[in-house]
């Protein structure tokens, strides 16, 4: 039973780690396009830096995507582990044979924690474009 005990363990901090990496990427998402609205706003009003916005933007989504992705596959894992009898751990943590029952990647992107955020900075960077422009 221990073995089993340290395999869900290390599971669960990966599915931690993944979670606490979409966290800093919503907070890095909001810093840099405050901070690229705040120097359009200095060099008054140049539109050019509002656009600039959408390219973090939408790589964190991507990136934030892949990490809400590889979480669903750890649960996967984890839920595996929990069924196995205590001899047979052997505290893998490949989670290829789990792809089949995970939805794609894609799904993420407009999954139910990504989607409220992201597209709604996303339409505020167009609509500031379109407004400055």
């Amino acid at each position: 039973m221990e073995s089993k005990i340290r395999h869900l363990e290390m599971i669960q901090n990966v599915i931690s780690r993944m979670n606490s990496n979409s966290f800093l990427l919503k907070g890095w998402t909001v810093t840099i396009v405050v901070a690229l609205f705040a120097f359009a706003n200095i060099k008054d009003m140049d539109s050019n830096f509002i656009v600039l916005a959408i390219i973090p933007t939408l790589f964190f989504w991507g990136l934030d995507a892949f990490f809400i992705h590889q979480e669903w596959l750890f649960v996967k894992l984890y839920e595996f582990v929990i069924t196995q009898n205590d001899e047979d751990i052997n505290f893998s943590m490949k989670t290829t044979p789990f792809k089949s029952e995970v939805k794609k990647w894609t799904y993420a992107l407009l999954s139910k924690t990504i989607l409220p955020f992201y597209l709604p900075v996303t339409v505020l960077i167009i609509v500031a474009y379109i407004w400055y422009r």
